[in-house]
Formats: C-alpha cells, structure tokens, sequence
C-alpha cells in the first residue's frame, strides 16, 4: 500500500517521479524525497535491524538524529553508511539495508568529489528564521554567506546561499568545513569565516520505555515533517506521548492530515488553553499525567501499553523535548550548561569573539512548559534490556545500569562502557538522553552529570570526499628523477613519493638472480645508481654551523670548507629521526643531504626550530633536491670510471679523501664530485645541475662499459648497506630508537653543550643495558631466509603457551649477501651482550634458528673504502 497524500509535500515535485531500489524492490518517488521518506510513502516500515540484537528497526527522525537508517548505496560508484534522511533519491538510485555496519566498496568510486577553498566575512549555519534574520543583519559586513541542509533556501539581499549543505566541523580561527550534497559529487567546502554565527536550532529528543525501537515509534515532530514536506502519512492510527508544546502542535498537524489520533498523552498536569482547545476541537482525547509502558507488535508497532489503557495503532509519536543543536559549538572549545528553562544544554563559554549563536540553538524562545529536568525515564517496570537508549549501537538501560553497578559516574565513562554516542549518529539522539536518564539513576542535578564531548565531524564523511580529486594516480604526487626516462624499463620502487628503479634484471632473471649480480658487480667491479631523489637542503648565512651544532648530535661547526661529515639527527625525545651527510661549499654556504622519504618533514623541523626557538641566527633554508642530479659510482673500479669522466680531477687517494668533495667538470659538465660510500666500497657521488642529469647518466654508462659497468637499484642499495651495518632511518628504527641502540655512540658528541635530545639521552631509560641494540642475525643452517618483521623469541620456545615472550624483531632480512647466504638485521632486546645467542625468528608460527651477530657482516675494518 502507499502512504502517499494525493496533495501536499512543500519539498517534492510531483512531476518528475524516479525509480528507487531497495533491497531489490522498485518503489517510487519523486524529486525532493529523501530515501526515507520515499520508504515510509512505499511502507516499508523496516529500515534496519539491531548491530547485535537482530531486532528490525524503523524510522524515529527526519534528519540528522535518525540513529536507524543507515544503508549502503550500491548506485554511482556504492557508498557504506549513508544516512537515509539525507540521502535525496535520484532515478536509478539502488541500496540496500544495513544492521548498523557498512561495508567496503570493493570497486573504486566512480563519483567526482570536489574539495573547494573560500573567505567570508560573515557564515551563518541555519536557514530558518534566526539565521535568515542574522544573515540579512550582517549583509553591510562584506561577503555573507548562508548555510542551510535542506534543499532550497530563499534568496536574502546581500547574501550568497548554499542549500543542501551541512557544516561538519568548526574549528578555531574561523575555520568551518561544509559538505554539499549533490547528486553528480558531493563538495567539501573549506570556509575561512571572519565571524560564524550559529542558527542551528535544536533536535527533538524521545523518551524511553519498554520495547522503544519497534518499528511505528517514531518523534513527534518527525512524523509530522513528514506530512508537511513529503505528503506522507508516518501512520494511519497514532498515539502521541508528549512532555512539551511542540509535540502537541505535532498531534494536532497528524489529525489535520487525516491521521486518526486515538489520544494524546502529556506527562504535565496541564496543558496551555489553545493546544486543549485544538485538540479539543478534533476530539482527540488527552490524558495528563500519562505515560507509554510499552509496545506489542510483530515486526512493526501494532499495540501501545499506557498508564491510560492499551490502544491499537500503528504509529507512536513522541516528544520528550528539544536539544539545541550545540555540537558546531562545542568543536572548538566552547562549553554548555544545563538550563532547567530550556530543559537542555546551552551555550555558556565562547570558543572566542569569532562565534555566536542565536535562536534555538541558544535556548530561545524558551518554553517554560518544558518536561521537569529530573523526569526522563518515567515507567518504573519493565526489562531493562528492552528499554533501548541508543538505538544505533543497540545499548539498553541495561547497559547503563551495568555501568553504574561497575562504580562509573563519569558521563565519559559511561559512554565508552556502554558504547551509547559512539556510532555513526555521534549521540545526536541519544546522549541528552542518557545523561538524563543517568542523571535520574544517580540521583544527581543533569547539570551536574554534564555531556560528553562533541567532536568533528558532525555527520559521517566518506574517505571519498575526504580524498576528493585526490585518489587513484592523484592520491599523491609521483616525483620522477631527471633520470627516469633511463631507468624506466626497470620495475620501480615507491620510496616516499619518488619512482625509484628497484632492480635492473636481465633476460629470465628474478629479482634474487638480478641483485646477487647486481651486488657482485658493485663489490668486484663497479656499479652506477640514481642518487637524486636523496632529499638536498641548501643552508646559507653565517649561524649555519651554530644551527646544524644544534639539530645533529654530532659537532659540525669545526668542519672546513670542502669537507663532508655524517650527522644524525633526534627528536627531543632522543630518538632518531633522520641521518644524513652535509658538505660545507663555503664559509657560509652548507649541503645538507636527508633520506628520501624525510627531506620535506625534516626542512620542516629545521624551519620549525630555527622560526619558533632560534629566529636570532643568521639562517637562510632552501631545498634544492629537484635542482641537482646525483649518479652513485661504486666499486673498486670506480675510481677508473671517475678518472675517465673527469679528467681535471686527481682521483687518488691521497689527492681526493673519504667525506671530501670537490668542484670540476664531469664529461664537461659543471658538476660536485663527493667521496661518499652507502656500500662501503670506494664511491664517487656525481653531482650536476638537473637539466644535465641524463646526459650524465649516459657518460657515466659510456665510461663504464669497458669497465664492465653494472646499474644497480634500491634492493641492490640495501644489501649492500645492511651488509655494513648501515641502518636505515624508518626501517631499522621505529621511533623507539637512539643512535646508542644503533651502535652509533661515535655520532653523539661529548663537547657539545646542548643539542635537540641531548638531555633525553641521559635518562636513565635511555642508558639501560636492556635496551634493543641493532644487531646483525645469520641463520644457523646457513640457508634458511629470515623473513621481515618476524619476531624473536628464545630457541624452542613454545610458540602454543600464550603469551610467547619476545626478546626483538628482524628489521630488514635479504636472501643474499656477498656470499650469498642469507643474513638479516634485528632490533634486540641487550643485542649486543648476546652475541653468537642462538633465538628463533618466528614468522607465521614458523620458527627459524638464527644465531646473533654484529650489524657488520662484510669488511669489519672498512679498508675497502679508499679502494
């Protein structure tokens, strides 16, 4: 049957009907419906069942404080969790029911979100009278702009006005965040606001009772926004139970609807002159003092228990009073108190000048008539596992009867011991609820009881709008090196947001055969890399090494002109953060060089330190990384190489030293030639201007080729440095880690009278011997690999007896080194007090018998560096 009125409904357009779907089932529409009020006019009363109980629910709201309409579009793209009251239909629009939990799309959205960026001098959130008569005060201030989430909102001189459009989130500085809902992509407004003013009227709120979720149970003032806007009868046979004026206006428009009111029923004991006399005037029956005790029906409401005799209908319409809708207030800081004359939560404290709020949302016009604050929860039979105070997450008095036995009286408590304002609806409906009705089991003022906390975002945002244009090859920037075009055939790495060539096979070769020749290559001949994606900061003024004294842990103000040190770099908590190598090009001039992945967060902390702690020194920062091209030559026969591009250059030992650069032409080009070695064999890092970087490339293969020559990628650049000990910041460290763990004591200067995580580094937790050391872990079978990120436990530990006790994990493990036996790297708890230790590297409950090691596996006594 249809519960469409053949006339009426201020929101929809009779002539343009469309085809929804639901569950399968066609019904119809038309333009203006929600989803809801479109399932209500097709009366289909069930909308949701219990996220644990199973039980059916139905409709209880119009908008926002639905808590049981949740479904998961399966049109345009499929979105989970979308509200049905705000959900406006379109024709070919599909979903399906949800028991209080979406699920993922597994196909990507197809839809365009849009994310858009605007100032205004004035935003006014609300559309109705007060935020219109707001809105049209403001107009001489400048640009005004009008935010309302219904569907149309009428043009105001001076003001510009969004419709369909719901303010998520306000935070401080006049920062307001607004998604508009819209049929081909929704839109994420980023609003700077000079002044906010807050018109967001107030939410109906219910009263509990046994059996209160079942279908047909729905807020007063909902059942009649229905008839209004919809032309949709909520019900043909209704009981309205009402502790305030509003809900008998509510009774009084279901009657003139052609709704049959079988009574009214008010908790006061009397009731204002001209409601008595409307009501009177229907011969709608009005009980005061009465209250619901409950609801029989099957899967929807056909029988209300009252305190006045039992009634058949199908609908119940309540209205325990009004929250004013104060969560926008709350985002940024500003506090409500509880006001007996309202009978609900106002705005006290300001979140600053920038923000008011007016109309209902500030408690006016106030109803004195309100429901006693102390009166909540009024029957007191009943099971209390049947008398549902949030619906959403299917949490019952019994729940918070259980929390107050457990000796919680905190609000906040409560709420994560019960879960009640914790699903998609955020409390909308239910937190002003519960508060009163613990107010009431506790015996206390509700003001004094107080709310829990109301955090961004006022309605559930999809990752998709949050994402925006954003996703798919737009999610991130891909940052290629000047070198791409040369390395491109090889299967790339992501390494922070560059493309990195991660290794060069050859015909039929897997990645294991392609680095085992890769790493002979660069171990017995040579071998070339891209460098450039290394982060590079340019440091320029004459407090340079007084900056980088402060930043590192090691001294670099002594370093001369022409010389490189490696440095490392903490947090103030001492862990390790970053490390690096920084060339001094002048007595006023530094290269700093980072990790690939840190170059942008660690030029942020240094502008960060240098603005906020230190702006006296003479300090200039810029970063340079996709200004230079860098070619690695690496191998006892770089120097050849080297020697053969740059002519002008004396490549030997005693001419050009290790941590040395110096300036020349490479295959005639100006270029910065460093003595730097991440593979512990004699290396050269080239360095030229960008633009050059591929004609680089190509002098260095030309050069190289009767060398026999090798490019090499990042896995190759792995094994090479995990076989000397070299530790990879993000990798080997997990935030938890000091250069003391890593074996890096030598880093850590003894003259320096301060530097960023000095004094954590003297904690007695930082010194203690158990703490996890990098230490190097071969297995013990000499064939076995060790996969990453298992865990280490004693050797025959039984991996069944919960919990196994885990001494350190396997930061980085490789199938092969020089020698090509496996070898990994692991963070052990006193790792280097248990060297030649046999544990067992458990992965996936199996276990391999590694013995421990140093981290150095390969040329302990670093002679193979200087060639």
């Amino acid at each position: 049957m249809s519960r469409r009125l053949d006339t009426g409904g201020s929101r929809i357009d009779r002539s343009r009907p469309v085809t929804v779907t639901v569950d399968g089932l066609e019904i119809e529409a038309y333009a203006g419906d929600t989803l809801a009020s479109a399932m209500l006019a097709a009366d289909l009363p069930l909308v949701g069942r219990g996220i644990y109980s199973g039980r059916p629910r139905g409709l209880v709201g119009v908008g926002a404080e639905e808590p049981n309409a949740w479904v998961q579009v399966l049109s345009r793209g499929g979105e989970p969790m979308v509200q049905a009251t705000l959900l406006d239909v379109y024709d070919g629009l599909a979903v399906e029911l949800l028991a209080g939990r979406g699920r993922l799309v597994a196909e990507p959205d197809s839809t365009r979100h849009d994310t858009l960026f605007s100032h205004w001098e004035v935003v006014v959130v609300g559309g109705g009278a007060s935020g219109r008569r707001a809105a049209a005060a403001a107009s001489p201030e400048g640009r005004v702009l009008l935010l309302d989430d219904g569907p149309a909102v009428a043009p105001l001189d001076g003001v510009t006005t969004w419709a369909r459009t719901t303010a998520t989130g306000l935070y401080g500085h006049g920062r307001l965040v607004a998604v508009e809902r819209r049929t081909d992509g929704d839109r994420l407004h980023h609003l700077q606001c000079g002044r906010v003013v807050l018109a967001t009227g107030a939410q109906e709120r219910g009263l509990v009772f046994e059996d209160d979720d079942r279908p047909g149970v729905m807020l007063a003032g909902a059942a009649a926004s229905y008839v209004e806007r919809y032309g949709v009868l909520p019900g043909e046979r209704a009981v309205v139970w009402v502790a305030h004026d509003p809900g008998l206006r509510a009774a009084v428009a279901l009657a003139d609807a052609g709704v049959e009111v079988l009574a009214v029923l008010d908790v006061r004991d009397r009731i204002a002159e001209p409601y008595a006399d409307a009501l009177s005037a229907r011969d709608i029956p009005v009980h005061l003092g009465a209250e619901v005790t409950g609801t029989s029906g099957d899967d929807r409401l056909s029988r209300v228990h009252t305190s006045a005799g039992d009634l058949d209908a199908d609908l119940l319409a309540v209205s325990g009073g009004r929250n004013p809708a104060v969560q926008l207030w709350s985002h940024p800081g500003g506090r409500t108190r509880w006001s007996d004359e309202v009978a609900g939560f106002v705005p006290v404290t300001g979140p600053g000048d920038r923000v008011t709020v007016v109309g209902a949302a500030a408690g006016e016009p106030a109803h004195r008539s309100y429901l006693p604050p102390a009166t909540w929860f009024r029957s007191s039979t009943g099971d209390p596992e049947r008398i549902f105070l949030d619906p959403h997450r299917d949490a019952t008095l019994h729940d918070l009867q259980r929390a107050h036995t457990a000796g919680l009286t905190s609000v906040e408590h409560v709420k994560r011991f019960t879960t009640i304002g914790t699903g998609a609806d955020q409390g909308r409906g239910a937190g002003v609820l519960t508060v009163g009705v613990l107010a009431q089991q506790l015996g206390r003022p509700v003001g004094e009881v107080g709310t829990t906390t109301y955090r961004p975002p006022y309605l559930p945002l999809s990752f998709g709008l949050l994402a925006g244009r954003n996703r798919g090859e737009l999610s991130d920037p891909v940052r290629l090196s000047q070198l791409h075009d040369r390395v491109a055939h090889a299967p790339m790495e992501d390494v922070g947001q560059w493309k990195r060539p991660w290794y060069f096979p050859g015909a039929e070769e897997s990645l294991d055969e392609a680095v085992a020749r890769e790493v002979r290559a660069v171990r017995t001949g040579v071998g070339m890399m891209d460098a450039s994606t290394l982060g590079k900061i340019l440091l320029q003024g004459r407090d340079v090494g007084v900056l980088l004294d402060r930043v590192y842990t090691n001294l670099f103000s002594t370093l001369n002109v022409g010389k490189v040190r490696y440095g490392v770099m903490c947090g103030p908590d001492g862990m390790v953060v970053d490390d690096g190598t920084t060339a001094r090009l002048s007595e006023t001039e530094w290269l700093m060089s980072t990790t690939t992945g840190n170059a942008a967060a660690v030029l942020d902390a240094l502008e960060e330190w240098h603005q906020t702690e230190w702006p006296e020194l003479d300090v200039t920062m810029t970063s340079v990384t996709d200004q230079w091209s860098v070619v690695a030559v690496a191998g006892p026969l770089s120097r050849d190489v080297v020697a053969a591009l740059a002519p002008e250059l004396d490549c030997s030992a005693s001419a050009f030293g290790f941590m040395e650069w110096r300036s020349t032409t490479v295959a005639g080009i100006p270029a910065r030639v460093m003595r730097i070695s991440f593979s512990g064999e004699l290396a050269f890092e080239l360095n030229v201007p960008s633009w050059w970087g591929a004609a680089l490339w190509d002098a260095v293969a030309q050069a190289g080729a009767p060398y026999g020559i090798t490019p090499y990628g990042t896995e190759t650049m792995h094994v090479l440095r995990a076989e000397k000990g070299f530790p990879i910041v993000g990798q080997d460290t997990d935030g938890t880690v000091t250069p003391h763990d890593l074996g890096m004591s030598w880093a850590v200067s003894r003259k320096k009278v301060d530097f960023i995580g000095k004094r954590s580094l003297a904690r007695a937790d930082a010194q203690r011997p158990d703490r996890r050391h990098l230490v190097g872990l071969v297995p013990v079978d000499g064939v076995s690999r060790i996969v990453e990120g298992s865990q280490l436990v004693a050797h025959g530990a039984d991996l069944t007896a919960f919990p196994v006790p885990m001494a350190g994990h396997v930061t980085s493990a490789y199938p092969a080194g020089h020698d090509g036996r496996p070898f990994a790297l692991a963070l052990l708890d006193a790792g280097r007090d248990r060297l030649g230790e046999v544990l067992d590297a458990v992965d996936d409950l199996v276990p391999v018998p590694v013995r421990v090691t140093g981290p150095v596996s390969y040329d302990v006594e670093g002679t193979r560096r200087d060639g």
